[in-house]
């Protein structure tokens, strides 16, 4: 039986979008865009969940840590598509392949464990809030969050440690616009069965469990907002969870359909739009759907800039003091 002593593969080219090669420079500047309005979006609103303490509240310091995630998230993918979009060659070398791939894929698990704690805090909010106050305190809601990113640091792991393992001698040719385990596995100069199928019980774990928790929180949300007997109380109630509610709708849509499957890949275009959804598109939304659609985080950036501008005019105007 023949072995493969070490990787002949040194580095990867990523393909991206053959079919918009005449477009590189206007995608650059609508993805830079995209990226740039992401990043200070959500650094946005961390600080000002953070800074004002009338958001210190659970619901609100999950918030602030999904802004922060979606930082570091958008990060592991969008710099390396740009700086491919303005280069002719795309490559990547084989240890930061698996290390974009790592990161993003641990990062994407945090988020699936975190979107879960969220759903956690509106349900116990919702449907025992008497006992609130008493579970979700603060040293809970850390004690959550760390959970979330410990679990979701350490789950790729197992199947980078199996993707490093693996011989690659022949096409280095990633048909994908980031490295990630389909497209990766698909290069592999042997039989990957066991990748694909470790890469199926991980997510399907993964993504599967959280949805089904997400899930089933929001039928106790909705038994308990069909409940209340004024049109009024359902409205506030629903409110405080339709942001969170649009946001697992739209990641899990994508996710689910990307890596809960048997099968190495679909169509190439068809992978390609919906990592566009799930890495670009959902974090690029979130600070509009947490912000536009949520009074008090909106009323928190009005007061915050309107201290900002007090502490500018006095700065510029300083009170004359008599002698």
């Amino acid at each position: 039986m023949e072995t493969f002593n070490q990787t002949k593969v040194t580095e990867f080219i990523l393909v991206g979008f053959p079919s918009l090669q005449r477009f590189q420079r206007p995608l650059f500047l609508l993805l830079l865009l995209i990226y740039i309005f992401t990043v200070s979006g959500n650094v946005l609103i961390f600080m000002v969940i953070r800074t004002d303490v009338r958001l210190h509240t659970p619901m609100y310091f999950f918030v602030s840590t999904l802004s922060f995630l979606e930082i570091w998230y958008t990060a592991a993918t969008i710099p390396k598509m740009l700086s491919n979009l303005l280069t002719e060659r795309k490559s990547i070398s084989f240890s930061g392949c698996l290390l974009q791939t790592y990161f993003f894929h641990s990062l994407g698990a945090t988020e699936c464990y975190l979107l879960t704690a969220m759903a956690y805090d509106r349900y116990l909010a919702i449907c025992n809030p008497l006992r609130y106050p008493s579970i979700m305190t603060t040293q809970m809601c850390i004690k959550l969050a760390a959970s979330c990113w410990v679990c979701g640091l350490l789950g790729p792991i197992a199947e980078i440690v199996l993707v490093s393992r693996l011989p690659f001698c022949g096409p280095n040719r990633i048909e994908h616009i980031f490295c990630d385990f389909p497209p990766v596995l698909s290069l592999a100069c042997t039989d990957t069965s066991v990748n694909i199928l470790v890469d199926f019980v991980v997510n399907a774990c993964k993504i599967l469990a959280t949805f089904f928790l997400i899930f089933t929180s929001y039928l106790q949300i909705i038994r308990a907002i069909l409940k209340i007997s004024t049109a009024t109380g359902r409205k506030k109630a629903f409110s405080t969870c339709a942001a969170h509610l649009t946001v697992v709708l739209l990641f899990y849509s994508s996710i689910l359909f990307m890596y809960v499957r048997l099968t190495k890949s679909y169509s190439l275009d068809y992978d390609r739009a919906l990592a566009i959804v799930y890495a670009v598109l959902t974090p690029f939304l979130n600070p509009i759907i947490y912000s536009l659609r949520n009074k008090e985080i909106k009323a928190a950036l009005k007061r915050m800039f309107q201290g900002r501008k007090i502490i500018t005019r006095e700065i510029k105007q300083p009170r004359v003091v008599g002698l």
